[in-house]
């Protein structure tokens, strides 16, 4: 068996010239060095195994290529898809309330926008919010009740102003 350091060698130098033989089948650099990065983690996880046979670059690169074809028959069966697919219904942008809405919860604290999200958009009860948290009924009705303060807080200044600031801050506008 071969030792640590023994990997490190064989992976600073064979690295860049089994990483060029994988570019020139996938014709993608960055797939192929990620390719070779991830063969070389497997021989590294057997290396009790791999670093006792006589080449183990000849299996490093086995994997690389094995890794490389697999990669290339599902992109290929991922075009075929596409090309029979109709393309998905166009989406509408999101419209300026739904930008201020989604810029306001960010603005509450954690726990008060999960439970905002959850019962709002998620239609979720007060009971399956507890559960689901593992806080009490009590604690998410609080949180419910100051994240709709604080949203309405932020929602009317935005309506006001044509911005959302937390207490404090100052306007960008002068």
């Amino acid at each position: 068996m071969r030792s640590e350091s023994e990997f490190i060698a064989l992976y600073e130098t064979r690295f860049g010239e089994l990483a060029a033989q994988v570019y020139a089948y996938t014709s993608d650099a960055s797939e192929a060095q990620d390719l070779v990065q991830e063969a070389f983690l497997r021989a590294w996880q057997r290396w009790d195994t791999v670093g006792g046979y006589d080449e183990p670059l000849a299996w490093i690169r086995r994997v690389a290529w094995n890794l490389a074809t697999s990669r290339h028959r599902r992109v290929a069966v991922a075009r075929r898809f596409l090309q029979r697919s109709s393309p998905p219904e166009p989406h509408p942008g999101m419209s300026p309330d739904h930008v201020a809405l989604v810029a306001a919860l960010r603005k509450l604290p954690e726990k008060q926008r999960r439970a905002v999200v959850l019962h709002y958009l998620g239609d979720l009860s007060v009971a399956e919010i507890a559960a689901q948290t593992g806080a009490k009924e009590g604690t998410v009705k609080s949180w419910l009740h100051r994240g709709r303060s604080e949203l309405a807080r932020y929602l009317n200044e935005f309506e006001a102003t044509g911005e959302l600031r937390r207490p404090g801050e100052v306007s960008r506008r002068g």
